[in-house]
Formats: C-alpha cells, structure tokens, sequence
C-alpha cells in the first residue's frame, strides 16, 4: 500500500528510512531466507521539527532533517534509493466497499469519489493508492485505501533526496507493522494491533491476513486509550462478527514513557482484561534472521516495509 504512485519500477529497496516526530531511523537488510539484518540506526529528533498533518508544514526544518536522515544512512552503509516510511497523520486510510466490483477503468475515479468526503484537501492535490481488501461475505468487493496530499509527502521526499537517497516507496508506519505482524506470525484468525506512536494512537484489525478496520487519533484528540479500545472492541463485536481477538499485539516504541518492560506491563494487563486475549510486543527479529536477538522496537516499521517488498 504505497502512497507514491509508481510511475517506474525502481530497484527492490534493501534499505528503509522512517521520519517520524521523534527520531528518523534506517535499517539494511541482507538477502536470504529470511533475510538477516546488516545495519541499522536510530537518532532522536528534538520535539517540534516533525510535526505530522495532513494539511499543514510537516518539516520545520528540511534541512535538520536532512541532516538526520544522512547520519544515519551513513551509519548503515548509504543507499541511492530506499523505501520510505512517513508517519500515520500525513495521510488518511479508509476501507471502501462496493456491493459490485467496479469495472477496472472506473476503478480510481469511484473510489477518490468516494474517499473525498474524508480527507481535508481536494482530491486534485491527493496522491491515491489502494490494494484489494478482505472479500465482504454478501459478495463485491472492499478496498484498502490511502490518500495524502502531494505536497506533504514530498516534503519527506526531498528530505531523503537531500541524504542521498530517493525513495521509490513511501508507506505508513502501521501498516508496515502489519506487514511484519504477518510475515512474523502469518494471517490466521482475527487479531488486533495497538501502535502508541510518540504523538497519535493506530488501531488495526486483521482477519485472514486482511485488514477490515482501522481507527487513527492524532495528538490533542480526547479519548483516551481505554476509551478507543472500548469502542473498537464494541464495534468489532456488534459490526464485524468478532469472535475474539487470537492476539493483541501492541507497539509503542516512540513512546518515551512507555519505554522498557516495566512500563508496558500495566498497559499489557489492561489490554488483556478488557480483551481477554493475550498481548503480545511487535518483534522485528522474529521474522528476521534475527529470532531471539532483541532489535530495537523503531525498526518495526522498517522491517514491515523491506519484507513485503521483498515477497
């Protein structure tokens, strides 16, 4: 699900960037089966010089982020080009079900009809992508899409191009967490994923290897997490015919205050309680050449991305 329409097949990635609110990341992957880890890196970002919107300035600086994004390339080996994970408030994800699957060359003109009610610019200025969705049980068809206006993803664009490195993809850090979610522990039955990321909340819910909700709350928005976990469970319940969740599994690495075990073990037992299904931490070693070494938690997302381009 890349929000960059691709006009060309770049070469396959085998370097991911993240710029995200409080740190830009970079991760090489070596080939094989799985593939291992060679480099990566991790730099803080001092609050304020990423500030993901959909409609306003996401860089205040391009260049101080430029800057990062070349340190740490530099520390994994540099890259000409690389695959690009850009936070989840740059852009909106919507599912759109259609009762009849539309013809192939109406496809794009029905659905940025029908997602131009939810984003917050004119669908002139969007850059659109989509994938095919879980198949609806009364037959036609839902589609997983993305939009963002052009403008705010090429501000993380040149950020790269400034490092060194053009990104040929650019997608968002949750649904790469789904990405490495899936390739670490495969599609089965439904399970529910919990990203806390520095300065928004995702919630994502896959059924069979396909993604049927998804739920974004940016900073400054008043529910709290027990409230949106609430609602979410009551929705999967009364609305998807959700019959348990065989896992929770809960991300928060860019939560400075969530940082190391004991800070997430109140969180965990919460979320079992109310869910009652275990909860379990995003492992980007687990589908890596990599199980049973800890890797930072930052390079979920890059992981995610790198091993879906890769299959």
């Amino acid at each position: 699900m890349s929000v960059l329409a691709r006009f060309f097949t770049p070469p396959r990635p085998d370097v991911a960037i993240e710029i995200a609110a409080r740190h830009v990341a970079a991760l090489r992957l070596h080939p094989g089966t799985p593939p291992g880890v060679a480099a990566h890196a991790v730099e803080p970002l001092p609050d304020g010089l990423v500030v993901p919107s959909m409609t306003a300035t996401n860089l205040a600086d391009r260049a101080a982020v430029a800057a990062a994004v070349g340190r740490v390339l530099k520390e994994v080996g540099g890259a000409r080009h690389a695959a690009l994970v850009v936070p989840d408030s740059a852009a909106r994800v919507s599912l759109v079900r259609f009762e009849q699957v539309p013809p192939e060359r109406d496809l794009d003109a029905m659905l940025r009809w029908h997602v131009r009610k939810s984003v917050p610019f004119r669908m002139e200025e969007a850059l659109l992508t989509w994938s095919p969705g879980a198949v609806p049980a009364g037959g036609g068809a839902e589609f997983v899409t993305v939009a963002a206006q052009r403008s705010v993803i090429r501000e993380y664009e040149e950020a790269c191009a400034a490092a060194g490195a053009h990104p040929g993809i650019v997608d968002l850090a949750t649904l790469n967490l789904v990405n490495l979610e899936l390739a670490a522990r495969g599609g089965d039955g439904d399970w529910l994923l919990v990203h806390l990321a520095a300065d928004y909340l995702s919630m994502a819910i896959v059924r069979a290897g396909a993604l049927i909700f998804f739920r974004h709350r940016g900073a400054g928005e008043a529910e709290e997490l027990a409230d949106l976990v609430h609602q979410t469970a009551m929705y999967y319940e009364d609305r998807l015919d959700g019959r348990g969740f065989s896992r929770v599994v809960l991300a928060a690495a860019g939560r400075r205050d969530l940082t190391g075990e004991a800070a997430l073990d109140p969180l965990r037992r919460g979320l079992e309680e109310r869910l009652r299904a275990r909860v379990v931490p995003i492992d980007a070693g687990r589908a890596l050449a990599a199980a049973g070494r800890h890797l930072p938690d930052h390079l979920a997302p890059l992981a995610g991305i790198l091993l879906r381009e890769a299959a």
